[in-house]
């Protein structure tokens, strides 16, 4: 059986799809699984042994984007079309996610319709609409359950993956150290907290830890921050400077004792890796985007208090660093 999975999102998303694609392989050892992501989402789903071959798409980014683009989306459809999926699964809930999985020719195209639904044109292209009802749950049950109502895949999905094996080694962190990792950088500013907050959740970290690796992506600013933490924390603190992969990053989190930072994929990362978190979460929604199967604590703003009630650039400042060091307290115990 020949089975295709489209989900043209974020990093952190690719990601979410995992336990589905793990509970399709142990349901169906013989299938032969492909997925579509959005360029740029690939290199995260690579600890995920249960994928035969990753296809991306072009970023949606306008910035991204080039003349080709189009032509190179067309060149996947045909590609795909090649191998005669006999199942297409969209799980975008887009345009682009519907003409990818209904020209792909698979005989089953089909697609969650509860909360968005076909018009006339996309009836005529998908062919199984799934009605799982999906905005009360977390969206790693979106995905699984979306698929279950077509295949048999298990009652309820598995814990996400990044294969100890497909890791990679970063030499930043000597063998046997003790250490947490704190991933204070997010490209979304309504999702960022205060430096010095950071900072005084570091230096808790510290009294416990030998090492605190601060993470951080590529951006300039993110790294200048980094750089800026680990002058303030001294020499026990280092910078991954924007130069690792996720590989690089599943390492260092699988040995890690501690995560703790924002709702990013760096935290879905951490909960595929089976490191405990402590996620911060101010206008992200905790029922769809809490770390998925893994021990845990999230902190946001108390409910009940009018700082709940702020708006969302505000939600973040809501939070006080002592509830984050006191979950971290707990967690390391």
């Amino acid at each position: 059986m020949r089975l295709l999975f489209v989900k043209l999102k974020h990093i952190g998303d690719a990601l979410l799809l995992t336990p589905t694609l793990q509970a399709v392989r142990k349901f169906h050892p013989k299938s032969e699984i492909w997925v579509v992501v959005r360029k740029g989402t690939e290199d995260i789903l690579r600890g995920c042994a249960a994928i035969d071959r990753v296809l991306v798409a072009a970023s949606p980014e306008a910035g991204k984007r080039s003349f080709a683009s189009p032509w190179l989306d067309f060149k996947r459809v045909l590609e795909l079309r090649e191998r005669r999926f006999d199942y297409a699964f969209e799980l975008t809930d887009g345009d682009r996610g519907r003409w990818f999985a209904g020209f792909s020719g698979a005989g089953k195209r089909c697609a969650n319709t509860s909360f968005y639904p076909l018009n006339f044109w996309w009836r005529l292209w998908i062919n199984g609409q799934s009605r799982h009802e999906w905005t009360q749950g977390h969206r790693v049950e979106k995905d699984f359950f979306t698929v279950r109502d077509f295949l048999s895949i298990g009652n309820s999905p598995p814990p996400m993956i990044f294969d100890p094996s497909r890791t990679a080694r970063w030499d930043g962190v000597e063998a046997g150290t003790s250490f947490a990792v704190l991933h204070p950088g997010t490209r979304w500013r309504r999702k960022r907290w205060s430096n010095d907050r950071w900072l005084q959740v570091g230096r808790f970290l510290l009294d416990r830890v030998h090492r605190l690796v601060i993470s951080t992506g590529p951006d300039a600013e993110e790294t200048d921050n980094a750089a800026r933490f680990v002058a303030d924390l001294g020499p026990r603190a280092i910078s991954t400077g924007g130069t690792l992969t996720w590989a690089h990053l599943a390492g260092l989190l699988h040995r890690a004792k501690l995560f703790v930072g924002v709702d990013t994929a760096a935290m879905h990362l951490a909960a595929a890796c089976q490191c405990p978190i402590v996620a911060l979460f101010g206008p992200s929604s905790v029922t769809q985007w809490a770390p998925w199967k893994v021990p845990h604590e999230i902190v946001a703003p108390l409910a009940g208090s009018s700082d709940a009630k702020l708006a969302e650039e505000a939600l973040m400042a809501a939070i006080d660093a002592e509830r984050v060091i006191q979950a971290c307290g707990r967690m390391l115990r």
